[in-house]
């Protein structure tokens, strides 16, 4: 079974307009309304892949109501807790000459809210996947998902963690099955400028050394390189095709890359699924949907 966990998932505003002007009346001539959030982008792909899961995490209010009905929506099991204290976020994204970003803040997560999250989670088992992405919100203690790491231990449950930072780094010592930073994020966590792919391997061999077991840096149109548990490291370009939305493209990658490892624990086709995946959002306005990946699969070598 594959579980993902959003912390503030969010409902993902997104508003175009032609030459925006400060301090003016201005219409819209395009408005989308998704729901957001790096593990419930997972769980999306995964249900589009055919793969089960159950995305988990926390919703507050009517926002949260909503959130929860556009993911049922999308056919993924959700098993969220609805929290007494505020409301889920609201993210707006206003495009136009530039891009501009007002992200909420998001509810307030208290310790019993907490103490059902981890009643939820504890009865993964051996062969379990739980998927722990993206930021936390800033009522939840910043070793959350340590916490929840260091709590299953025992149960040999597969940890796929995308996040930043110490969030990241913290939670290598317990061998995560694959972690997936972009090479924006691998630069910052050394505090190093990587000049080429040589530099890339060479942290992402770091973050191998200090615990996890297969590292997936992301380059964007530059492809991906891929350091295995076992074996040389792999990179692999992007198929052809006209970038559209680079949001969600590398939660797509992530949840291509599980897909592609269940069918038969091969590590290389996992790659070249994540790569196909991610691709396939990224050259979309919505999600990867299976018929796009299969279409670029057939790209690629």
């Amino acid at each position: 079974m594959i579980n993902t966990i959003t912390l503030n998932p969010s409902l993902d505003y997104i508003v175009k307009v032609d030459n925006f002007k400060v301090d003016a009346v201005n219409r819209s001539n395009e408005e989308q309304i998704y729901p957001g959030g790096k593990g419930i982008n997972v769980s999306i792909v995964l249900n589009n892949l055919g793969v089960k899961n159950t995305a988990l995490g926390f919703i507050a209010g009517f926002t949260g109501d909503e959130i929860l009905r556009r993911i049922k929506d999308h056919g993924v099991d959700c098993d969220f807790i609805k929290v007494k204290s505020g409301l889920s976020r609201i993210n707006v994204k206003l495009k136009s000459n530039e891009e501009t970003e007002i992200n909420g803040s998001g509810p307030r997560i208290s310790e019993s809210d907490l103490e059902l999250l981890f009643e939820k989670i504890s009865h993964l088992k051996k062969g379990d996947y739980l998927v722990l992405s993206g930021s936390i919100p800033s009522s939840v203690p910043n070793d959350i998902y340590e916490s929840i790491m260091k709590r299953l231990l025992d149960k040999e449950v597969e940890f796929v963690v995308d996040a930043t930072k110490d969030l990241l780094l913290k939670v290598l010592k317990y061998k995560p099955f694959l972690i997936k930073p972009n090479h924006h994020e691998l630069a910052e966590l050394f505090n190093v400028t990587l000049n080429d792919d040589n530099d890339i391997i060479k942290y992402g061999k770091k973050l191998q050394e200090m615990g996890a077991k297969n590292v997936l840096i992301s380059m964007a149109g530059d492809g991906a390189i891929l350091i295995p548990e076992n074996g040389d490291p792999i990179k692999r370009e992007v198929p052809k095709g006209i970038l559209k939305n680079s949001v969600g493209a590398g939660d797509s990658m992530v949840a291509g890359f599980i897909s592609g490892y269940l069918k038969n624990n091969d590590i290389n086709e996992a790659f070249k699924m994540g790569i196909a995946t991610g691709s396939a959002s990224a050259f979309s306005e919505e999600l990867a949907t299976k018929d796009e990946v299969i279409n670029l699969l057939e790209q690629m070598n």
